[in-house]
């Protein structure tokens, strides 16, 4: 597994298990995909990047990115959801897979888009990942 995918599990658990974000979102639309969801509201993880962290001495540390695309029919709903997905993940430990400790999450950004007849938000998740294995 990757620090990228552990991430991407263990966001998907932390929403679907959070009631502030499925009271907005039903957990069966949060998901792993791309592009347009077939239904809405949903939370779709999207792209992912590893970097390695220079600005700490352990060799092990990596920066872990993640994108979440927030789909609505209303652009104060994307909103909403962007702030629930923020109080669900920030300074709250994650647990990812074995060979991985998330030593710090947080909203990097949120992005705010309209479409055609959809409301687009980009939230990225930036986690201080420690590999242990």
């Amino acid at each position: 597994m990757t620090p990228d995918l552990a991430l991407q599990r263990a966001l998907i658990a932390r929403l679907t298990a959070t009631t502030d974000v499925t009271a907005l979102v039903p957990a069966s639309d949060i998901i792993d995909g791309l592009p347009t969801p077939a239904r809405f509201p949903s939370i779709l993880v999207g792209e992912g990047q590893v970097v390695r962290e220079a600005n700490t001495l352990a060799a092990n540390h990596r920066r872990v990115y993640a994108t979440l695309h927030v789909w609505t029919k209303a652009m104060p709903q994307a909103r909403a959801i962007a702030g629930a997905i923020t109080s669900a993940v920030e300074h709250q430990p994650l647990t990812l897979a074995t060979g991985y400790r998330a030593i710090s999450t947080v909203i990097a950004s949120a992005r705010f888009m309209r479409d055609e007849e959809e409301a687009h938000g980009v939230v990225t998740v930036d986690s201080l990942v420690e590999v242990t294995a």
